[in-house]
């Protein structure tokens, strides 16, 4: 896309974009700041663990990639089942995404967090598939999401196992 011939809709509908997917990262942040010092570092972690400072920035991108993939959905999202089914998708993985930290850092229920994030990644993999079809570019930007959540659910998966 040529954001030089960006009109002042689409503009908006970025602004917007981004101010939603970043929220939710923002809101995540509050349940997680207060536990990376006392609760999360009393846990045994895998050995695959990064240190806590990665968390922040990676989850800044992701949320930034997300939010641009969520515009350019808007932008071009046919009124059609495809795209209306992509837009429903986006936004249950958004209150997967948005459910999960205050599940884990919060409740401290690793369990059920596991629960969650499996389920997410399957709700990232089909919005993927279904935007493909849509807007590849908006698909692609998911993809990096993907991958860094397929991680984040072995991080889980380890923490429930060794504690």
């Amino acid at each position: 896309m040529d954001f030089r011939n960006m009109n002042l809709r689409s503009i908006a509908r970025l602004v917007l974009c981004l101010m939603l997917c970043l929220a939710i990262g923002f809101v995540g942040a509050q349940f997680t700041a207060r536990e990376i010092p006392t609760w999360y570092a009393s846990l045994a972690k895998p050995w695959w663990t990064p240190p806590p400072a990665v968390f922040p920035v990676v989850w800044t991108i992701l949320y930034i990639l997300m939010a641009v993939s969520l515009w350019r959905l808007w932008e071009r999202a046919p009124v059609s089942r495809s795209g209306g089914l992509a837009v429903l998708l986006f936004f249950a993985q958004l209150v997967l995404n948005a459910i999960w930290t205050p599940v884990f850092f919060g409740l401290h229920a690793t369990q059920a967090a596991l629960v969650i994030i499996v389920v997410l990644l399957g709700l990232i993999a089909a919005t993927i598939a279904v935007l493909r079809r849509i807007d590849r570019p908006a698909a692609l930007l998911l993809v990096p999401y993907l991958l860094w959540v397929t991680y984040a659910a072995t991080l889980n998966g380890g923490i429930v196992a060794l504690n």
